[in-house]
């Protein structure tokens, strides 16, 4: 077992650990996204007190050099993951683009009534039958996305029988329906307990909400609201414009 020193003064013994935690993180030995040792674990290691290990690891967060996810432990730091603003991409390929590990969880598919906000934007009556979905994204076992989604199901009557372990609901729906128009809004939020639970983020963790309205022909298909930790998501695009800068082609840089 490897000590600090018993007879160090907690201030050195503090400044040792963070410097010997820090050592790995620049050398690339633990590379981003890897856990780090935890508290208990610290104690263990180096003979110290849990106080000292939790000053060190708190500090290297405000930092920027750590990231503690609740349930799972404490991550280096990995560089955001970019996301398309101004196109339709499926997530699950974005991260297996990166070499990474997807996966997903269900939380509800059923049928739901359109309430007054839902019926303007599909243009429909309010009461008017949708198909909800609520789902997790993870990247290397890290929630990275919550996907709350309604569809029209005269646009998509088979949605409710899709397995969407193994297919995302952007995907399926790219395959039945082609997409003529696109609205976006982004949003800055802080969640509440809801998405803090799902996402596994701190309640102080201020979160991106892009919210998507998909139109196929003259027909809204769906409506869509995808949650990102700030800490781990940003928004990017790169587009070419006219010389009076609008858009001319959109060109996806993630």
């Amino acid at each position: 077992m490897k000590h600090l020193g018993a007879a160090r003064s907690p201030l050195r013994l503090y400044r040792k650990l963070k410097d010997h935690i820090l050592s790995h993180v620049r050398s690339g030995d633990w590379s981003p996204g890897s856990r780090v040792p935890s508290e208990n674990e610290l104690v263990a290691q180096f003979g110290i007190s849990r106080m000292t290990a939790n000053r060190a690891l708190r500090e290297l967060m405000q930092d920027g050099y750590l990231d503690r996810v609740r349930g799972l432990g404490t991550f280096v730091k990995e560089t955001p993951r970019h996301s398309s603003l101004m196109e339709i991409r499926n997530i699950a390929d974005e991260i297996s683009e990166r070499g990474h590990h997807y996966e997903s969880q269900v939380v509800e598919l059923l049928k739901a009534k359109a309430d007054r906000k839902l019926a303007s934007a599909f243009g429909i009556d309010v009461g008017k039958m949708l198909y909800k979905i609520t789902l997790v994204h993870f990247e290397n076992g890290l929630a990275v996305q919550l996907e709350r989604r309604h569809v029209n199901p005269a646009a998509a009557p088979f949605f409710l029988r899709q397995d969407f372990s193994k297919t995302t609901p952007t995907a399926y729906l790219l395959s039945i329906r082609p997409v003529d128009e696109l609205e976006h809004r982004v949003l800055a939020v802080l969640p509440d307990h809801a998405v803090r639970k799902l996402l596994r983020v701190r309640a102080n963790e201020p979160c991106i909400e892009l919210h998507r309205l998909s139109w196929s022909g003259d027909q809204v298909v769906t409506s869509v609201t995808l949650t990102y930790p700030g800490s781990r998501y940003e928004l990017k695009s790169r587009y070419r414009t006219s010389p009076s800068g609008r858009v001319a082609q959109v060109s996806a840089v993630d």
